[in-house]
């Protein structure tokens, strides 16, 4: 068989792997470049930023939780389990339990997804990254329980306003989440495998 390619078209084509000369800084503006200059500062940003998604998700799913599981299917008697307690008034009882249980298993699916998809931008086995989160996830959760109350307790025999008290242990327990997830999802649970063999082919 003879090939027709031309010359011409020989050297109109970019060699594989490469882009023609310009054009990538023509597409960039002050922005893109500053995230090309940072990018660990500006995974940062969007790992912060994008957590949101999950913090709107599970007040969506608070609502309809309330509304069915309270509101319609009146699930309100008492209801204690380990660290759950949701015998108060104002809990909510079982319907209450349920509502935060739906609410937090689906912001916890949805954080997954977006942080590993958009923001860590992970190669790593969906399955072994599932059960790793779902570890990180259950601490969280048990954080977030136990640890406001003893630092607003803490606080108040300080000397502290109930309401300042309980703005320190939000800040410190929002805090100690971010120190303690961001690195364990970057290098642990979502890790770029394939960044770290092109570096080590290098």
């Amino acid at each position: 068989m003879t090939d027709h390619t031309t010359t011409a078209e020989v050297r109109q084509t970019p060699a594989e792997g490469q882009t023609r000369p310009g054009k990538k800084q023509r597409e960039r503006g002050p922005i893109g470049r500053w995230i090309d200059a940072h990018p660990n500062i500006w995974e940062f940003i969007l790992f912060n930023v994008l957590s949101n998604i999950s913090t709107i998700t599970r007040i969506v799913v608070t609502w309809v939780g309330t509304a069915v599981f309270v509101s319609w299917l009146g699930l309100t008697q008492p209801f204690s389990f380990l660290i759950f307690d949701y015998t108060g008034k104002g809990a909510n009882g079982l319907g209450g339990f349920l509502t935060f249980l739906f609410a937090e298993v689906l912001a916890q699916v949805v954080n997954f997804i977006v942080q590993m998809k958009w923001v860590f931008k992970s190669d790593a086995s969906f399955a072994n990254a599932a059960w790793k989160y779902a570890i990180l996830a259950v601490i969280i959760v048990v954080v977030n329980l136990t640890l406001p109350g003893h630092i607003t307790s803490l606080c108040e025999g300080w000397g502290m306003a109930a309401g300042l008290a309980a703005t320190i242990a939000a800040v410190v327990n929002t805090l100690l989440a971010v120190i303690v997830s961001y690195p364990l999802l970057k290098f642990w649970i979502m890790p770029k495998h394939g960044d770290t063999g092109k570096e080590a082919g290098k």
